[in-house]
């Protein structure tokens, strides 16, 4: 059972691990865009919205505070840190 009170499935797994390597994928692909600048303040509601789907999927886990810090950290930003975070989360929940 995740800390969000529902049963952590392997689907849920999948599927937040999908999320989460989308997102950085995205982040990366589109990095000239997300410098600071104009669309730095997309970049930050993409974390919020990522953190928040995550949490919904597989329940709140440690790995996804330092993640989410280093997200709002220009250049350290460039690190697959959702993708990390989710993998330390569910590597052995998992069921």
């Amino acid at each position: 059972m995740s800390s969000s009170g529902k049963p952590l499935t392997a689907r849920r797994v999948l599927a937040a691990r999908a999320v989460a390597l989308a997102a950085d994928a995205l982040q990366l692909g589109l990095l000239p865009l997300f410098v600071e600048g104009a669309l730095s303040v997309v970049n930050d509601v993409l974390d919020v919205v990522v953190a928040g789907v995550l949490i919904a999927l597989v329940g709140w886990h440690w790995a996804f505070l330092p993640a989410f810090v280093v997200e709002l950290v220009p250049g350290l930003d460039l690190a697959p840190t959702w993708t990390v975070a989710v993998f330390i989360a569910t590597r052995k929940r998992a069921g």
